[in-house]
């Protein structure tokens, strides 16, 4: 197994989380381009999974193909319990899907967007007013409901494209980058969307190209590059695969920092900040050893801060042409 790649439950000898969505050795090629080579997945229900990569990686097809939208050349995969090839209706009608352009009609209002969805639907109309009232007010567009969707802002459409997703009620939603184009305060009310989703125990598979995204909300990531998977696991997981990470400590008594230093030989000195950096994958662990070593030495630190990698150290890490050199091996 390449060390880049964070074993899955299974593979740590532990029994897997039921599945919203699982995929084994999926793939998908165009003419002779490989876009997909041996996707493995496994997205328990009730969780918030990112799929990231670079323009082109893939995430679009991925989310094609789990969807139903697209048939894979090879691999299997099921949704929420059904198999992708043999019961592709099953799948459909357990599913959302919110693509990358909006799929609301501009020329007619919000609500007559959401009596059409639930016409497709095939809700009785009783029941599609009482949908369509109902998720209008969940996402804040009553005052807006008998207006032309064309006149809606880049939030307004893309709330009103995820509660048209929601009228059939699906407990797994693709959400593909959602918030692209979003100004910074629809992004965190879509955030908060997706939590609340998530928190009635709808399972959410997102793409995105925003890192800080993936961190905020994803309980899993994985990092698509050249149609394969070059890495998953928690975002915290993933941060601890690059190097980087360290403890810093400072000090205000000279004397407390020259014992520090000479008992932590590998930090590195700052003598006119009197404080030592130590480098860490900045785990608990990692953590106690160090403060072990300073209490076996009588030794205070007035200040501890942790530094660690973040995700956009990750993606640039794990997608760069040289990126084996990058990676903790």
């Amino acid at each position: 197994m390449p060390s880049s790649v964070m074993p899955t439950p299974k593979q740590n000898g532990e029994r897997p989380s039921p599945a919203a969505v699982s995929a084994v050795g999926l793939r998908k090629s165009y003419g002779d381009r490989t876009v997909l080579d041996s996707i493995d997945l496994h997205i328990p229900a009730g969780t918030v999974f990112a799929l990231l990569g670079p323009n082109g990686a893939g995430k679009t097809t991925a989310v094609k193909i789990l969807s139903t939208l697209v048939t894979a050349d090879g691999g299997r995969a099921q949704i929420a319990g059904h198999d992708l090839a043999t019961s592709p209706q099953a799948v459909r009608a357990a599913i959302g899907v919110t693509g990358q352009f909006s799929a609301v009609d501009g020329l007619i209002t919000g609500e007559e967007n959401m009596l059409l969805m639930a016409d497709l639907h095939h809700l009785p109309r009783a029941e599609a007013r009482r949908v369509t009232a109902e998720l209008l007010e969940r996402f804040d567009l009553v005052e807006a409901a008998k207006k032309p969707a064309a006149t809606y802002s880049g939030g307004m459409k893309r709330r009103l494209d995820i509660a048209m997703t929601l009228v059939g009620d699906p407990r797994i939603i693709f959400l593909d980058e959602p918030t692209t184009g979003l100004d910074p305060r629809s992004r965190h009310t879509m955030w908060q969307i997706i939590r609340q989703l998530v928190a009635g125990g709808v399972t959410v598979f997102l793409t995105t190209q925003y890192l800080d995204e993936a961190d905020e909300l994803a309980d899993r990531v994985a990092v698509l590059h050249d149609g394969t998977i070059a890495a998953q696991g928690t975002p915290d997981e993933l941060k601890r695969l690059v190097p980087g990470g360290h403890v810093r400590l400072r000090f205000s008594d000279p004397a407390a920092y020259r014992t520090a230093a000479a008992t932590l030989h590998e930090a590195t000195h700052d003598d006119e900040a009197l404080s030592l950096q130590i480098p860490s994958d900045g785990s608990q662990g990692a953590l106690r050893a160090i403060l072990d070593r300073l209490d076996a030495a009588a030794v205070h630190a007035d200040e501890l801060t942790v530094h660690r990698p973040d995700l956009d150290d990750v993606f640039f890490a794990l997608t760069s042409p040289d990126r084996s050199k990058e990676i903790v091996r």
